[in-house]
C-alpha cells in the first residue's frame, strides 16, 4: 500500500466508491449467505442453552416458550424484560398484577433467555470493536484484548467492584474511561515520530500485563469473600447469573456504539490505505482515529462490563468475515455484527457442554472467556505464522 501513488489510490478509491454505488454491498451473496448462517447458529445454540438447567426440557418445548404469544403479543411484558418494572409501569400507567405465564415460559423468559441475549450483544460489541481497532491501527492482529483496552477497562471495574460501589450503576462509563485510557497509553509508549503495527502490539503487551498485574492486587484489598469470587468470576469472563439487569445495562450503549460504527465504514476503508492517501482525500487522519477508538472502546466497555474480559472474540471473528467477505468495511462492520453473537452464543453452549461432559451433570458452568481463550490463543498464533510480516494487512 505504501508504494503506491497516493493521488492515483484516490482517484480508483472514488470511481471504485462511484461504480459500487451506496447499497450495492448490500447484494454480496457471501455476506448474505454469512449473515444467514450465523442467524442460524445463534437460534440453534440458543435453544440448546436455555434448555439447561435444573429444569431440564426439551428443544421443542424451550422454542415454544421463546415464543409464547402471551408474551410476545403483550407490551407489558416486553417493556418490564427490557426497560425494568418501573419504566415499564410509568410508559403504561399499568399498575396491577401482570397477567401469570405458564412455568417453562417464566423460567425461560426470567432466567436463561437473557443469558443469550447478553451473549449477543457481547459478542456484537467485540468483535466490531476488534475491525475497528485493525482499521485505525492496519493491523491485522490488533483486537482490544492485544491492545490493552481489556485490562484497562478491566481495572477499573474491578475498583468499581471493590472500593468504589457505589458506581456499580454506570459500569459501562467506567469501563470506557478505563480502556480509552489505556489505548491512550499505549498509543503514547508505541508514538516515536509516528506508530507502527508491531509497536502498537508489543506496546498493548505491556499495558496489559502491568494492568492484569494490579488486577491481581485488587483482590488482596478486598474483604468480602463475595467480591472476590465475583471479581474472579468476572476477570475470566462470564455469562453465568447474567439476567435482564445487564441487558438494559447493555443495550444503549450497544445501539450508540454499532450506529456509530456502521455510519463510519467509509472511514475505516479510507484508512486502510495509508496515511498520504487518506489525507489527500482530505480526512484529518489524527481526529478520525481517535473518534474511531473511542467508538472502538465503547464497545468494548460494554461488553466487559456485562460479562468481564472475553478473549480472542475482537481478534478471531473480524479476521474470519474478512475471509469471507473481503475488506470492505461496509461489508466487514455488518458481517461482524452477524458472526460475533454466533461465536459468543456457540462458545456458551460449548462451555456448557464441556463441563456436563467433565462432571456429568448440568449443574456447572464453564466461564465463556475460556473457551474462547482456549480457541483464539491457536488461532493468534496462526495467524502471527501466516503472516510473513506483522503488521500486513
Amino acid at each position: 500500500m505504501s508504494n503506491t501513488d497516493p493521488s492515483a489510490a484516490a482517484e480508483e478509491f472514488k470511481s471504485r466508491r462511484a461504480e459500487e454505488g451506496r447499497l450495492a454491498w448490500v447484494q454480496d451473496p457471501s455476506l448474505i449467505t454469512l449473515c444467514l448462517a450465523s442467524v442460524g447458529i445463534v437460534v440453534l445454540a440458543g435453544l440448546v442453552q436455555i434448555s439447561f438447567g435444573s429444569y431440564t426440557m426439551p428443544v421443542s418445548q424451550a422454542w415454544q416458550a421463546v415464543i409464547d404469544t402471551d408474551v410476545l403479543f403483550d407490551a407489558r411484558w416486553l417493556l418490564q424484560f427490557f426497560l425494568g418494572e418501573e419504566l415499564m409501569r410509568t410508559v403504561t400507567g399499568f399498575q396491577g398484577e401482570l397477567p401469570e405465564l405458564a412455568t417453562g415460559t417464566l423460567i425461560v423468559w426470567n432466567i436463561r433467555l437473557p443469558r443469550v441475549v447478553v451473549a449477543v450483544f457481547v459478542g456484537m460489541n467485540l468483535a466490531v470493536s476488534g475491525a475497528i481497532f485493525q482499521a485505525v491501527t492496519r493491523n491485522e492482529l490488533a483486537s482490544p484484548f492485544i491492545l490493552g483496552v481489556s485490562s484497562g477497562a478491566g481495572l477499573m471495574i474491578l475498583l468499581s467492584l471493590v472500593v468504589f460501589s457505589s458506581l456499580s450503576t454506570v459500569l459501562p462509563l467506567v469501563a470506557a474511561l478505563g480502556g480509552m485510557a489505556a489505548f491512550l497509553i499505549v498509543y503514547l509508549i508505541a508514538w516515536k515520530n509516528g506508530t507502527s503495527p508491531v509497536r502498537l502490539v508489543l506496546a498493548g503487551v505491556i499495558v496489559s500485563t502491568v494492568f492484569q498485574s494490579l488486577q491481581t492486587a485488587m483482590f488482596f484489598f478486598a474483604d468480602d469473600l463475595g467480591v472476590v469470587q465475583t471479581a474472579i468470576q468476572w476477570t475470566t469472563g462470564s455469562l453465568t447469573g447474567v439476567g435482564w439487569a445487564q441487558v438494559r445495562m447493555a443495550l444503549p450503549w450497544t445501539i450508540i456504539s454499532m450506529f456509530l460504527a456502521a455510519l463510519s465504514s467509509r472511514q475505516m476503508n479510507v484508512l486502510l490505505l495509508g496515511e498520504q492517501t487518506a489525507k489527500s482525500l482530505g480526512v484529518s487522519v489524527e481526529r478520525v482515529r481517535f473518534a474511531l477508538s473511542s467508538i472502538a472502546v465503547l464497545a468494548a466497555a460494554a461488553s466487559i462490563a456485562v460479562a468481564g474480559i472475553v478473549s480472542f472474540v475482537g481478534l478471531i471473528v473480524p479476521h474470519l468475515v474478512r475471509n469471507i467477505v473481503g475488506t470492505n468495511y461496509k461489508k466487514l462492520v455488518v458481517g461482524c455484527l452477524f458472526a460475533g453473537p454466533a461465536l459468543m452464543v456457540g462458545a456458551d453452549v460449548g462451555a456448557r457442554l464441556g463441563m456436563m461432559v467433565v462432571t456429568g451433570t448440568n449443574g456447572g458452568q464453564l466461564p465463556v472467556g475460556i473457551v474462547t481463550g482456549l480457541v483464539g490463543g491457536p488461532y493468534f498464533l496462526y495467524l502471527m505464522r501466516k503472516k510473513q510480516e506483522l503488521g500486513e494487512i
